[in-house]
């Protein structure tokens, strides 16, 4: 996956904004302020951390050599991924939904409702 096509899906995501508060290496994507992705660019290939249930997090970790712990990131809720074509692009695309989803469950209702989001915890 290149970066156009990774930074063109994460930016679909509704109110989904791109940021570089690390610096102009690290592209940060949020909602409702909130990361949920981060792509290092200065990496070759590309490095991708995404928010994951933990016990998913282990399965693809053990599944994907190039699904790792989050680097600078709590292990425990992020994998960081290495686009280097071992991992399917479905697969990512998936990934990127579920870290995108769980940060807005967690949203507050009035965080959701000033991003123009509905759902997750009431």
């Amino acid at each position: 996956m290149n970066l156009e096509t990774l930074r063109h899906y994460l930016l679909d995501k509704k109110s989904a904004v791109e940021d570089f508060p690390f610096g102009p290496e690290t592209l940060v994507c949020k909602v409702g302020g909130k990361m949920f992705a981060l792509v290092a660019l200065h990496e070759s290939p590309l490095w991708l951390n995404l928010k994951c249930d933990p016990d998913k997090a282990e399965a693809q970790r053990i599944f994907y050599t190039a699904v790792r712990p989050g680097y600078h990131m709590n292990k425990r809720h992020w994998n960081t991924i290495i686009l280097d074509g071992t991992v399917p692009d479905e697969e990512i695309l998936a990934m990127v939904d579920e870290s995108y989803d769980l940060v807005v469950q967690n949203l507050s209702r009035a965080a959701r409702l000033a991003a123009g989001l509905t759902g997750g915890k009431e």
